[in-house]
């Protein structure tokens, strides 16, 4: 499996406007965040990780082939404002959209006309898919666990993935997941560790390092969260420009702990039992 971090940033993205910063003046593309999306691929199926209003931008940097499902991990526009930038990939058949009853209401809410009864032409043919916290299903070849953090007093999902060719369901816990994907997480509860055993890489948001937030982790925290893991590798997303410059901050974290950056793509490990 292959990871590729369409975006990076937060909600307002880096440069954030208006400031002038030294990281938002930064040269250093590595510092240049669009908000927070990603693409997981196999030979067989692509996965899109939230839509955000970015996604136009992001999405003309790669391939034109189908989307097979879209995974919506909150109902924010950060995460998915860029649902109706999808409608060029409706040529390949109805887009597939999984969300939780909170994400799937603001979808309904967002884009009325596109699941209105009599919708004009033209507009995106999606299909809601409602999913819920720990019960696993499969695209293709992916196996998805939905795990639920909290985003503040927001429950919201981060997903645990598998790669299975041939095989489903996945014997949870005892198979090795080459990923874990949590973004806008602030605290977790203690029943949803057990979905993090056996992760080689995992991605989690870090915002700053200092002034705490009411519904983001902080650099520190995030940290301590990817150590309690013990993933073997761990990709940061989500930082604002308060973070500091992408160089300085990594050259300070565990070599195994690094802030991720746009265009980055990360070969994930084979999927194996343990």
């Amino acid at each position: 499996m292959t990871l590729t971090f369409l975006g990076t940033g937060t909600s307002c993205g880096v440069p954030t406007i208006g400031c002038q910063c030294e990281v938002c003046t930064s040269q250093d593309s590595h510092d240049k965040r669009l908000r927070c999306s990603a693409l997981l691929e196999t030979e067989t199926t692509r996965l899109l990780i939230d839509c955000g209003p970015d996604f136009r931008q992001q999405i003309m940097e790669q391939p034109f082939r189908k989307i097979d499902g879209v995974l919506i991990t909150h109902a924010h526009y950060d995460h998915m404002g860029g649902m109706d930038d999808l409608r060029p990939y409706c040529q390949f058949g109805e887009i597939n959209v999984y969300a939780d009853p909170l994400a799937k209401q603001g979808l309904l809410e967002m884009l009325p006309y596109c699941f209105a009864k009599n919708r004009y032409p033209g507009v995106p043919a999606i299909h809601l898919n409602e999913i819920h916290a720990h019960e696993t299903f499969q695209i293709g070849d992916i196996v998805i666990t939905p795990i639920e953090v909290m985003h503040g007093k927001l429950p919201i999902l981060g997903f645990r993935f598998e790669h299975h060719p041939t095989q489903h369901p996945a014997v949870f816990p005892q198979s090795i997941a080459p990923l874990v994907y949590i973004t806008d997480m602030k605290t977790i509860s203690e029943s949803e560790m057990a979905y993090l055993d056996h992760v080689d890489t995992l991605v989690v948001n870090a915002l700053r390092q200092e002034k705490p937030h009411h519904s983001h982790q902080l650099l520190q925290d995030a940290v301590n969260f990817a150590q309690r893991v013990g993933a073997r590798q761990t990709w940061l997303i989500h930082p604002s420009h308060e973070i500091g410059k992408h160089s300085e901050v990594n050259a300070m974290l565990p070599c195994n702990i690094q802030l991720a950056h746009d265009g980055q793509v990360v070969q994930l490990a084979t999927t194996a039992t343990s």
